[in-house]
């Protein structure tokens, strides 16, 4: 009997451990990678001095990122930003970050944002300049520059390093996923699966 509840227990532990998204902690004040000298350049970001005196895109969101892929110095501190800039009338499609949670904060112009819980109840706003919003992590949200002439600009600050990006449109038609599947599951027909498929794919 003792045995099986130590198998149930240390099972059940495991699961937890696969379950849970996020950072782990780390014994160190910081991680350096190898060969690399440590002093002040290294916990410095300077990816976002493009941005000052640039006037807004005019062809598609464009997001500038520092999260452990551009920054090492994050690897461990749990923290990462990006920089949204939306051209009037452009959106950022449904999307999920699976490891953070999301806190946003708009800089300038408005923004209509929301996010679907797991209930599949949608929950949707209208930022106006200075407003925060928050998307809980893991769930599918989106934010949408519904203004046909001024553009906004807003900065998004995650609880990890690293929070991933799923993309729901391009994961769903932009991978190998059967048609018939994807026909099925949206109740249509594979020609429509192929004509989103058409839409997505990478521009040559």
């Amino acid at each position: 009997m003792a045995s099986k509840f130590f198998f149930l227990l240390i099972s059940s532990f495991a699961i937890m451990k696969m379950a849970t998204a996020g950072d782990p902690n780390i014994l160190s004040d910081f991680i350096v990678p190898p060969n690399v000298t440590v002093d002040g350049n290294f916990f410095t970001f300077t990816g976002m001095r493009s941005l000052v005196g640039a006037g807004p895109p005019t062809a598609g969101l464009k997001v500038l990122k520092a999260s452990l892929a551009e920054f090492p110095a994050l690897n461990g501190q749990s923290v990462s930003i990006a920089v949204l800039e939306f051209p009037a009338g452009t959106t950022n499609p449904p999307h999920t970050h699976p490891r953070s949670a999301e806190l946003l904060f708009l800089v300038d112009g408005t923004l209509q944002v929301g996010f679907v819980d797991t209930t599949n109840k949608l929950f949707t706003q209208t930022l106006q300049t200075g407003d925060t919003f928050v998307f809980p992590k893991g769930l599918v949200h989106f934010q949408y520059n519904v203004d046909p002439k001024a553009p906004a600009l807003a900065i998004s600050a995650f609880g990890s390093a690293n929070a991933g990006l799923v993309s729901i449109p391009n994961t769903l038609f932009n991978t190998s996923i059967d048609n018939n599947v994807l026909a099925l599951s949206f109740k249509t027909d594979v020609a429509t699966i192929q004509h989103l498929k058409a839409g997505l794919a990478p521009k040559s």
